[in-house]
């Protein structure tokens, strides 16, 4: 079983960072490849970025594109995803997925159905 849990989340002001992190546990996060998701209420689950098992590719939204980074450290078993420049518009709920898959593929990164395991989320408020 696979369990991913988020962390990172709470208030920040626009402009300012934050770093998302999510903890993997089982022995199987070397095999999977991790994407960043994010939903507000009333909308469908959006992609945020996403990371091969290599950790060599990554795949961003346009939104985010240029003022965020994910990495993934398989020692720690955790991905984090770096957000910079924040904007109101990033307020959400943001969940980490894991997908188990032996070649990664940028279009399919970004769809949600594609992924195996889901955290539970950490939300994220960006205001004033």
């Amino acid at each position: 079983q696979v369990q991913l849990v988020e962390s990172g989340g709470g208030l920040a002001q626009p402009g300012k960072s934050l770093r998302l992190s999510c903890a993997v546990s089982g022995s199987t996060f070397s095999m999977c490849a991790m994407g960043w998701f994010r939903q507000i209420p009333g909308k469908e689950r959006e992609f945020v970025a996403a990371i091969s098992r290599s950790g060599a590719e990554t795949v961003y939204a346009d939104s985010v594109k240029g003022r965020s980074a994910i990495s993934r450290d398989d020692a720690q078993n955790t991905v984090y995803l770096e957000m910079h420049s924040l904007r109101p518009e990033d307020t959400a709920v943001y969940y980490c997925a894991a997908r188990i898959s032996l070649l990664f593929s940028r279009s399919s990164s970004t769809i949600p159905g594609e992924y195996d395991y889901w955290g539970q989320g950490t939300q994220v408020t960006v205001s004033s």
